[in-house]
């Protein structure tokens, strides 16, 4: 459903769009809430448009909403160490991981608040994808790009720097996405640079169990608003800390665990140096 005279784009420069407005949504850019409001209605019009053209063969299993996802996924803005620490001065490893963490955190829960508040905009769909509104699928796509977003830039602070370009680098970070684990560079396959059919099928489903949780936030507004939002930060929480703990022990950043996320026990102070 499109609002009256609106444009929309052809096919090619809809798929660029989208990947625009989900970098936007997913990047450092500090949007208020009606800003980001009508940046997701419009996501929501593009992905409706582009599932009605698809079909709904095409969308069976989940597979359009991966091929959107996969292919948006290079527009992710990630920052690299150097680019974090210029922009979070001062900071230990475990203190900007925390502080990524933060951030990311508040991002996934404004964005499920926006999205519970907005009006539903229905395309047609099979199972799960039948009576999801296009506003839901908006808010999976942005909330899985915010967390692999933050996924790629943790990996930068424990030291687990992913190699190649843009595009080969993003399809490592949303398979840690869709398997919900920091890389092991030291596991055979865990660096390969295209979607095999074992990642493929992993991050189709990730995506619906995604969707399928904000579905759950369909309600009166501000219920489904307040619902979006909560089960966004959680979610997110318990993601950081899973890829964090994986990659204290795979990365070159020492005595980063569990363990070092505690404020640590300080013996007494000893006498004052003698002069």
């Amino acid at each position: 459903m499109t609002t009256e005279g609106e444009h929309l784009p052809a096919p090619d420069d809809e798929r660029k769009e989208m990947g625009e407005l989900i970098g936007r949504l997913s990047g450092t850019e500090d949007l208020d809430t009606a800003t980001r409001g009508r940046m997701l209605a419009r996501l929501a019009r593009l992905l409706s448009s582009s599932a009605k053209r698809v079909g709904v063969k095409g969308l069976g299993g989940g597979r359009w909403l991966s091929e959107v996802f996969a292919e948006v996924a290079p527009r992710i803005p990630v920052r690299d160490l150097e680019t974090l620490r210029r922009h979070h001065p001062g900071l230990t490893s475990e203190a900007l991981a925390d502080e990524l963490t933060r951030t990311a955190v508040n991002a996934t829960t404004a964005v499920g608040a926006a999205g519970g508040a907005l009006a539903a905009v229905e395309f047609a769909a099979p199972p799960l994808l039948l009576t999801a509104p296009a506003q839901i699928v908006a808010e999976t796509l942005v909330v899985a790009a915010i967390e692999t977003k933050l996924i790629a830039e943790l990996h930068e602070v424990y030291g687990v720097q992913i190699q190649g370009g843009p595009a080969q680098r993003a399809m490592i970070h949303i398979t840690a996405w869709a398997k919900q684990r920091g890389v092991n560079p030291l596991e055979s396959g865990s660096l390969s640079v295209g979607l095999g059919s074992a990642a493929k099928t992993a991050l189709r489903k990730r995506l619906l169990r995604t969707l399928g949780r904000h579905m759950t936030t369909l309600g009166p507004f501000l219920t489904g608003a307040v619902a979006g939002g909560a089960l966004n930060r959680t979610a997110t929480r318990k993601l950081a800390e899973k890829v964090r703990d994986d990659l204290a022990r795979y990365g070159g950043v020492k005595g980063l665990d569990r363990g070092a996320r505690k404020p640590p026990v300080l013996p007494p102070p000893g006498p004052p140096p003698a002069d």
